[in-house]
């Protein structure tokens, strides 16, 4: 099992910020964690449009090339902003409970509009599966993980059916099958920013919605293809979802009715409410709330989930 003291620490490293992290005890404890993975930045894995699409590798070293359940990891930033490289800190708790990681980046909307930015991480996602024995993927225990736009690029990632068409970037005989899914306060309804009952104040605020979709004629039929409540069905994988009842940014209902729709659905959900928390401003015991929440939900859903020695002795 994880130490909790480490993935405190970590916890309050990633969202606390550099001030915390200086005088942390366990400092150390997390350059060895770093130590444990082998690192393999900005690999290319798609170009569109004069566009070329990376990702990061943070795979796990083991004695022997051991199959690892693997984390495919998803910024946010609305669809119009954001990097990989400022996610870097997001993904350690996940490389602590033993994880290997795969930090994606998407085409933003100065560059495509809706729906490219889905496109590229179904297009991510097969290449993890392609590349498995080479970082040592097990392909059986993939996990979508993201927050906000990278939330709802999570779950449609996870949920979404070849037949949906977004696939025809990388389109592969085979449709690769993600193990679960971490939301943290996806959008799951675009239709709902961009006409709906939550057109305000959500996108008065920051209208990223209308900034991704644009003025293509057909942005209403785009808006609900986009959607993960769209495609929540029987047997799409068990999705945690993590959301403030306060957020100003991505309505908290958002993440009630995703599971309201699972629950209907027969699929294996949980919902972590923080009370009172914003858009992904909370304190560091409810960062930890969410993390040991994460690995009890992963560790239930995900088969023979488990960090290895390396992560539980740093």
């Amino acid at each position: 099992m994880l130490k909790r003291l480490l993935l405190s620490f970590l916890v309050c490293l990633t969202f606390v910020g550099p001030a915390v992290a200086q005088t942390a005890p366990d400092l150390q404890s997390a350059v060895a964690l770093f130590q444990k993975v082998r690192t393999v930045p900005n690999i290319v894995y798609e170009r569109a449009n004069g566009w070329e699409g990376k990702l990061d590798v943070y795979a796990q070293r083991t004695p022997a090339p051991t199959p690892m359940p693997t984390v495919i990891f998803i910024h946010g930033g609305g669809w119009v902003q954001g990097t990989k490289e400022g996610s870097m800190l997001t993904v350690l708790p996940y490389i602590a409970m033993g994880y290997s990681v795969v930090n994606v980046e998407y085409r933003l909307a100065n560059v495509s509009l809706a729906p490219a930015a889905i496109e590229d991480c179904r297009c991510a996602l097969r290449w993890v599966v392609t590349h498995a024995k080479e970082y040592n993927f097990d392909t059986n225990k993939l996990i979508v993980a993201g927050a906000s736009a990278g939330g709802h690029l999570a779950l449609t990632t996870g949920m979404l059916p070849t037949s949906a068409g977004f696939d025809r970037m990388c389109q592969t005989p085979d449709e690769p099958r993600v193990a679960a899914i971490v939301n943290f306060f996806g959008i799951t309804d675009i239709a709902d920013l961009l006409d709906g009952p939550n057109k305000k104040p959500f996108p008065e605020t920051w209208p990223y919605t209308v900034q991704w979709l644009g003025n293509q004629p057909n942005r209403a039929d785009v808006a609900k293809a986009s959607s993960p409540l769209t495609y929540v069905r029987a047997g799409v994988p068990p999705t945690i979802s993590i959301h403030g009842d306060a957020d100003p940014l991505v309505p908290y209902n958002h993440s009630v009715r995703l599971q309201e729709a699972l629950q209907k659905a027969g699929v294996a959900h949980e919902l972590v409410t923080i009370p009172g928390g914003g858009h992904g401003n909370f304190v560091p015991d409810q960062w930890q709330r969410a993390y040991t929440a994460i690995e009890k939900f992963l560790a239930a859903h995900v088969p023979a989930t488990k960090a290895p020695s390396s992560a539980q002795r740093p």
